[in-house]
């Protein structure tokens, strides 16, 4: 499974780790569920507009990682959603639509691709 969100309702998603865990997260599977759910949660008007409003979806989020390094190399998100009821087109058409959108709208996979600084303070005193 890896991590993975998955719809669970309107508006309202679920992370989750292989270890089925739901509220305890290493500091890398922080970043990967926050970039998996900032992607569903973009893409969620877009597709509930096709299947159906009761729809369930996830996105499995992995990451490239070279063996005992403290960083990320890259972060693959990966969308599965029933769209058995769609044609060639229309798939087509919602997967340019939601890519579109993650692109401009995700904050949390615009901020990583852009490479912001992070400033740590901690108090001298």
């Amino acid at each position: 499974m890896g991590l993975e969100v998955q719809r669970v309702g309107e508006h309202e998603f679920l992370g989750r780790n292989e270890r089925g865990a739901e509220g305890a997260f290493s500091p890398a599977e922080l970043l990967e569920i926050a970039t998996a759910g900032c992607s569903a949660v973009t893409a969620e008007q877009l597709i509930m507009r096709r299947p159906g409003d009761n729809s369930r979806f996830s996105v499995a989020v992995s990451a490239d990682r070279q063996e005992d390094a403290a960083e990320l190399d890259a972060l693959h998100i990966r969308f599965d959603v029933d769209l058995s009821a769609l044609d060639g087109e229309e798939r087509a058409a919602l997967a340019t639509a939601v890519n579109r959108a993650i692109d401009r709208l995700c904050t949390v996979s615009r901020t990583l691709k852009k490479g912001i600084p992070v400033y740590d303070e901690f108090p001298a005193e």
